[in-house]
């Protein structure tokens, strides 16, 4: 690995959790060299821009409020019978535009089919990016990112601040704060929301079960 790529390695190791690491003028090939290594058992999220790379090191909180989205993501598609592909935070990225990202958690919704079996396949210059993206806002601002969500054409954004939900939609260049998931039709953030605090003084569980019982 170049001594380069090798400099931020030793930079991101140093990194406390809940901390971001901003470098500028960094090289696609140093970037691309980076998110492979960091692969290998982290957990560090990275965004590129142009020159500009971003690595955040997200709090245990983080990872427990994600796992629980993605289970009233799940319990949402089964009850209304939505195909959902769940992509975690994968690496989402186009070299012709110099620019990539990772959610915290992204779903494909509407382009579920397209993407089945392609698990470590999918290249963004031809094939479709997630219809829904996650950002949870509990160490950092996200909305630094929706640039390069809106260049690779993702319709819709949910942040969780870890009181409250906000959608967005794509129109055009920019993201729109909408009151209804476009994706998930009938799925409000207040829906998640309260879920998520119920989750903070009744477990996971029950809150689970509660949302559960809420779209019957």
């Amino acid at each position: 690995m170049p001594t380069r790529a090798l400099d931020y390695l030793d930079n991101v190791g140093r990194l406390p959790e809940g901390s971001t690491l901003v470098l500028h003028d960094v090289s696609w090939g140093d970037y691309e060299r980076l998110v492979d290594d960091l692969a290998k058992g982290s957990h560090r999220r990275v965004c590129y821009d142009r020159g500009r790379l971003e690595i955040m090191t997200p709090l245990p909180e983080h990872e427990i409020s994600v796992r629980l989205i993605d289970a009233l993501v799940r319990a949402y598609a089964e009850q209304r019978r939505l195909d959902v592909e769940n992509y975690g935070s994968t690496t989402w990225k186009r070299e012709s535009l110099g620019k990539g990202v990772e959610p915290d958690s992204c779903y494909y919704v509407a382009n579920a089919g397209r993407i089945i079996g392609k698990r470590h396949n999918i290249d963004l210059e031809s094939d479709p990016p997630p219809d829904v993206v996650v950002e949870l806002d509990l160490t950092n601002e996200s909305l630094g990112k929706f640039g390069i969500y809106a260049a690779l054409a993702v319709p819709e954004i949910w942040r969780y601040d870890a009181t409250s939900f906000q959608f967005y939609e794509l129109r055009g260049h920019d993201y729109h704060p909408v009151f209804e998931s476009r994706s998930f039709p009938g799925l409000t953030p207040a829906m998640l929301a309260t879920a998520m605090e119920e989750s903070k003084t009744d477990g996971q569980t029950a809150s689970l079960r509660r949302f559960r019982e809420r779209l019957l």
